[in-house]
């Protein structure tokens, strides 16, 4: 996999209408990596309603919970599936819509500095081998590509939004992952 003007080769490419420009200068440089879960419906993996929920395309007749988010305007850079496919919403030059009110080292609007990269998941429940084998590789890729995000720059949903999101959640299995992104390219192919 490479980043190649803003999109991962190797994702399948699902381009999302909720995403704008990132402002200008150093306001706008990607500096931040939040991790994020979801799940559609709530506990429930597959059926593409990630997918249709960020192509405003959710069928909110299908499910109560649809009905009380169809009508959101979200998005995420990336969605990394239970079976480790990884689908790319929004180039990571743009702003996503996946932060929402958020702060991080005393900087509002996390989305206009930030990638966001949802889990297929929830908080409660364990993420699988090929997600973590991805998401290490994506970031490893990342920090490359964006000179001012490190290691100590990646944090969970929860910890720009606290009291009002929880993703990851405690299932987040945050010491391994930091071990995986410092590993070399080689020892975590996709999956």
């Amino acid at each position: 996999m490479q980043i190649i003007n803003g999109k991962l080769n190797g994702a399948q490419w699902l381009p999302s209408p909720n995403f704008g420009q990132r402002p200008g200068g150093a306001a706008g440089e990607v500096s931040l990596l939040v991790i994020h879960n979801i799940s559609l419906p709530p506990g429930q993996y597959g059926g593409g309603y990630i997918q249709r929920f960020f192509q405003n395309q959710l069928p909110a007749a299908e499910h109560p919970y649809f009905a009380e988010i169809s009508d959101l305007r979200v998005s995420s850079h990336l969605l990394i599936e239970r079976s480790g496919h990884i689908v790319q919403f929004v180039n990571f030059n743009d702003r996503a819509w996946h932060a929402g009110l958020s702060c991080f080292d005393g900087r509002d609007n996390c989305n206009d500095f930030s990638i966001g990269i949802e889990l297929e998941g929830c908080d409660q429940q364990a993420y699988s081998d090929a997600q973590y084998r991805q998401l290490s590789h994506i970031t490893r890729l990342l920090i490359k590509g964006y000179p001012q995000l490190d290691p100590h720059r990646i944090c969970g949903h929860e910890d720009i939004a606290p009291g009002r999101k929880t993703d990851p959640g405690p299932a987040f299995d945050w010491p391994r992952y930091q071990l995986l992104i410092q590993q070399p390219d080689c020892t975590e192919e996709s999956a």
